[in-house]
């Protein structure tokens, strides 16, 4: 017996020579572009009763059908066992130095089968057990988070009493955040301040800008500790200090000034470093350190300090800069 078909329609004769997947993201609005990718991948799209490829260019007047609900079932996080570098627990908490290149959670248009393995979450729940569940099944403990390609100390509740209050410090602006920053080119003058409000960018939606109106407020803070002029170019290395957590913030903040964070491609900066002798340097992450950290304790209310130091390859890639 043939599986049921949830959603059968006709490609009109405009869709020749469109790829289906193309087709699909334009013509279904209502279902996330990660859904249709998965549909696909999971030969869930039949293209005049045939399984077919996202490659697959229509000819016009093909009966496509989708043998998949609109939205895929909610996710929860999986126990994974991933080395783990805790600086601090306790029974309410925990402050995590995370690498780079780890996700702090999945992503929602991730499957139950390709999940994106290795996240925090994952390692979280199996180092530490019991996390508080106010962030939902995807997101258990956490309270803020950093992005993939960006290291340092990340803080995780353990209960939901402790997220709840540590939560209230976050948008009360009691949390003290501090990151360390290699950009491009010389920033002048040695300090200042960023308050330019972020919003996501109309056209590629995985960046934001500050050049839309209405944006969310979004302040960065930030001192230069020293200005190097290498054979690569010239690069300015910055402590910065953040009043708010908006999305890429100190990212994109920075890229606005025409100074973005080495190794963020994502936002201007080159793939590759190149010397006046051709010679070429590349670092396969974001210079971007989360190097302090300090709030009140939920329960005790004793103010709580930590601190990381670069990790090795950012050490590394500086020592090969001077």
């Amino acid at each position: 017996m043939s599986k049921p078909k949830l959603l059968v329609f006709p490609a009109p004769a405009e869709a020749a020579g469109k790829r289906l997947d193309q087709f699909l993201v334009f013509h279904l609005p209502s279902m996330s572009r990660a859904r249709i990718q998965q549909l696909i991948s999971e030969k869930k799209v039949r293209v005049n009763d045939l399984e077919s490829k996202p490659s697959l260019r229509l000819r016009g007047g093909e009966r496509i059908a989708l043998l998949g609900e609109p939205q895929p079932p909610p996710l929860r996080a999986i126990a994974e066992e991933i080395p783990l570098e805790i600086v601090y627990e306790d029974d309410d908490l925990a402050v995590i130095n995370k690498p780079a290149g780890m996700m702090v959670h999945a992503g929602s248009g991730a499957t139950e089968d390709a999940r994106n393995r290795g996240t925090l979450v994952n390692a979280l729940l199996h180092h530490l057990g019991k996390l508080s569940a106010i962030g939902g099944e995807l997101r258990p403990g956490i309270v803020h988070r950093l992005d993939k390609a960006t290291s340092g100390l990340i803080l995780v509740a353990k209960n939901d009493e402790s997220h709840r209050k540590l939560a209230e410090q976050f948008s009360s602006r009691h949390v003290k955040k501090t990151y360390i920053a290699l950009v491009h080119g010389w920033v002048k003058p040695g300090r200042g301040t960023i308050s330019s409000g972020i919003s996501r960018d109309r056209i590629r939606r995985t960046r934001m800008t500050t050049r839309r109106q209405g944006g969310r407020e979004a302040i960065t803070h930030y001192t230069v500790q020293r200005r190097i002029d290498s054979s690569f170019g010239k690069v300015t290395l910055l402590e910065l200090r953040i009043d708010t957590g908006r999305t890429h913030q100190i990212r994109v903040h920075l890229a606005s000034l025409g100074h973005p964070v080495v190794g963020d491609t994502l936002y201007g900066a080159p793939q590759k470093l190149r010397a006046r002798n051709s010679e070429t340097l590349s670092l396969p992450r974001n210079f971007l350190h989360a190097a302090a950290l300090q709030f009140h304790h939920p329960r005790t209310g004793v103010v709580l300090s930590f601190s990381s130091t670069l990790p090795g390859e950012l050490n590394q890639f500086l020592a090969q800069l001077e």
